[in-house]
């Protein structure tokens, strides 16, 4: 009978297990107001792609020059980026927030009302540095508030987002631009953002602490000069390949961005010892996170770069609308959407390796597949390739930035982040250029046709699936974090940092 009663009551351990698991509320309701703006402004970095024919009209402008509304958005998040380690730091969640909210708000009343294209520019450029803020600030958030042991299902729900709303934005414009002009989407982003501000003037709370760290502005400056220097001239790779004035402009800005880079870099390290840097390079000592990102990044190139150059060759070779051009991408999107927090959920149980490997993989093939296309390709068969290609990425990208945040300590997630995403937008502009510049040389070769268009398009996949193949040998190497320092959590607080907002 004693023995009995020494007996655990299993059905009661696992009920407190169970309750023990469960975030709070508070926790939830920053997450919920983190993803749901992230969602709006993600959606919005992709909308305009299909836009750019009409806003070229509009404006009577040359594609290279419309392509600034999508280059720009690059170019301004390059820059952004590499300080929002310090502004983390510096600042409370409220504070960041809300002018990351701010920013992204006046930018798309500004492209919305726009009357020339250089004000388009001004709007999207606010929007950027908006954009740059929020998404690092949603990474890190999730590392401090919720436990290591649920952030592979935290962060799969939150590649949700991640992966629906890049899907989701050339279809939502193409819908908006059926019924209205481009202008209206921008309308659209301003109502959405600030619905989501005026919940979380209620709902999110500061998490973490503040602490006071002196801006180096001469590391601004040079951070600006490097990153913007690096993304203008990856983005101008086609241009230096063909040659010319302009080519000559793009490889004298690249080389300054190189240079200034390189004093960037020596700086930090200098301002390490003073506890004075903008961004602490200390992650990069980090083998693991070191790993994971350059994963990340050969994934980013390839991404983007399918992506942008898939409506080309969709409207070019195949004759499509825009509109179809724009539904191509949903299906893969939802699929990813379906599987990512399937991804996060195994992860938090096996670790990174038998996800990412099988789906840089199963990613890798989908592409080889897409450099088979022609002008005569089938409509269902991209759409099916490009649903296998997001469904092995489903398996990649939560695991990776997961595996990439959690390889840190905790004293540095701010400044990780920021070093893993302005390296993303230098790979996402690498990769656009490159596969976009393979795809106009070759149609350009080929007369401009159909069938030469059909050609670029098989030519610049085919690089693609060669990019990712170096990313399956690269995640190899890839371990499952250490997470004995990293079990401590810190929940969101109204308290006297709040009133700070």
């Amino acid at each position: 009978m004693n023995a009995a009663r020494k007996t655990p009551d299993r059905n009661q351990e696992a009920n407190s297990a169970s309750k023990n698991d469960r975030l709070p509320g508070s926790t939830i309701a920053v997450l919920a107001v983190l993803v749901v703006t992230s969602f709006v402004m993600m959606l919005n970095e992709t909308s305009l792609s299909v836009a750019l024919p009409e806003i070229m009209a509009q404006f009577d402008i040359s594609a290279s020059t419309a392509q600034w509304a999508l280059t720009g958005v690059m170019l301004t998040m390059a820059i952004v980026m590499p300080t929002t380690g310090w502004i983390m730091d510096r600042f409370t969640t409220r504070q960041v927030y809300f002018f990351a909210l701010i920013a992204f708000l006046i930018g798309s009343v500004v492209a919305a009302w726009s009357p020339t294209f250089s004000m388009l520019l001004l709007g999207r450029v606010l929007q950027a540095a908006g954009t740059a803020i929020l998404i690092p600030l949603q990474s890190i958030v999730v590392m401090i508030i919720v436990p290591a042991k649920r952030r592979g299902t935290v962060m799969g729900l939150i590649s949700i987002v991640q992966a629906t709303a890049p899907a989701l934005g050339p279809t939502f414009s193409g819908l908006v631009m059926t019924v209205s002009t481009w202008h209206m989407t921008f309308w659209i982003m301003a109502v959405l953002v600030a619905i989501t501000g005026l919940f979380a003037v209620k709902y999110l709370k500061n998490v973490g602490t503040t602490k006071e760290s002196p801006l180096d502005v001469f590391s601004v400056f040079l951070a600006a000069l490097a990153f913007g220097g690096l993304v203008y001239g990856l983005s101008s790779i086609g241009t230096i390949v063909t040659g010319g004035p302009a080519a000559t402009a793009a490889l004298v800005i690249t080389i300054v961005g190189l240079v200034a880079l390189v004093f960037f870099v020596w700086r930090q390290i200098k301002l390490a010892k003073e506890d004075r840097a903008l961004l602490n390079l200390a992650p990069l000592k980090v083998k693991n996170f070191v790993v994971a990102m350059l994963s990340i990044l050969f994934i980013q190139a390839t991404m983007l770069g399918v992506s942008n150059t898939l409506p080309l060759y969709l409207q070019g070779a195949l004759m499509t609308s825009v509109l179809v051009a724009g539904l191509v991408n949903l299906p893969g999107g939802l699929l990813q959407a379906i599987l990512s927090p399937f991804s996060g959920s195994m992860y938090d149980r096996v670790g990174p390796r038998p996800l990412v490997i099988p789906g840089m993989i199963i990613a890798a093939a989908s592409l080889y597949g897409l450099a088979t296309v022609d002008s005569n390709t089938s409509v269902g068969f991209i759409v099916l390739m490009f649903v296998v290609f997001s469904g092995g990425l489903s398996l990649v990208l939560t695991p990776m930035m997961t595996t990439a945040l959690s390889s840190l300590d905790h004293e540095v997630y701010s400044h990780g982040s920021a070093i893993l995403n302005t390296l993303m937008q230098l790979a996402g502009a690498a990769g656009t250029a490159v596969l976009i510049a393979i795809f106009d040389i070759v149609s350009a070769a080929g007369g401009g046709t159909p069938e030469a268009m059909g050609d670029g398009a098989a030519q610049a996949f085919l690089v693609g699936a060669v990019l990712l193949t170096i990313g399956v040998l690269v995640s190899l190497s890839v371990q499952r974090p250490d997470l004995s320092g990293s079990t401590k959590t810190v929940e969101p607080t109204a308290a006297k940092e709040s009133s700070e907002n």
